[in-house]
């Protein structure tokens, strides 16, 4: 038995106690926690005391409680998927992404038309209430399971030049962007990642556990004028990917020497 002396809550107690456990790999991750009486003859404490400990390290991000089987320890390994986050240009003027053939559409995508909003307005440089048209996918790696939200936000200006896009704004971003190239625009992207704590229906359709945020990235495609042309955003669960970036140093414009 290990009896709890220490101050503060009594749950909070029993919290720190199992924290203590799993950090020092006596409860490995993955694996299935003792019972609640298990964990109530271990700590000498009741069981609503043994319930409220669970809850807290369920907060904490810790614990992943499956119906019906129990508590389990969460995993503590690396992200089953790496997003390659480059694009690459080939020689017949075609774009492609390293990670282009890991998703599939889990079901089909959805067009609609909307308006940016502060956030998607200050991205694109619009005023906000500015005409748009949205395209949203639900993605899956069919190999680990990872599921990811993309959206695609395009302003109406931008499509009305080119009819092929005006036609059919949910194209997949890679063949927007030859449309893009092919109306003459010289190409270049700019990319922020934040973390969030999931709204509802993202934690739904994600499918993501307890205490999980996400990764919002938002990617920006500029025209030759600098001049923001498309918004994408992709939402994935921070447990199930990871990012990774080809970083290159630009060219450092040529001083200029006093005659």
């Amino acid at each position: 038995m290990s009896e709890i002396q220490r101050p503060g809550a009594l749950y909070q107690q029993v919290a720190a106690a199992i924290r203590e456990a799993i950090l020092s790999g006596e409860f490995a991750p993955d694996s299935l926690l003792p019972s609640e009486a298990q964990l109530m003859a271990r700590y000498g404490v009741s069981r609503p005391t043994v319930r409220n400990a669970i809850a807290a390290l369920r907060a904490e991000g810790l614990i992943d409680v499956r119906h019906g089987k129990g508590s389990f320890v969460r995993s503590d390994g690396q992200p089953s998927l790496t997003l390659d986050r480059r694009i690459s240009r080939a020689s017949d003027g075609l774009f492609t992404m390293p990670n282009g053939d890991v998703w599939d559409e889990a079901e089909e995508p959805s067009t609609y038309r909307t308006h940016t909003t502060k956030a998607t307005g200050r991205l694109l440089e619009l005023g906000e209430e500015e005409a748009l048209f949205g395209c949203d996918r639900l993605l899956v790696d069919a190999a680990t399971g990872t599921r990811a939200m993309h959206r695609t936000l395009i302003p109406f200006e931008v499509a009305e030049g080119i009819p092929l896009l005006a036609d059919e704004p949910c194209k997949r971003p890679a063949a927007i962007y030859s449309l893009l190239n092919q109306n003459g625009h010289k190409l270049w992207w700019s990319e922020t990642v934040r973390a969030h704590m999931p709204l509802p229906d993202e934690r739904s359709t994600l499918r993501l556990p307890d205490a999980t945020p996400i990764l919002h990235l938002a990617r920006i495609a500029h025209g030759t004028d600098d001049r923001p042309l498309i918004l994408e955003e992709l939402r994935v669960g921070a447990d199930r990917a990871e990012l990774a970036y080809r970083i290159t140093a630009d060219k450092q414009p040529a001083r200029r020497t006093r005659a």
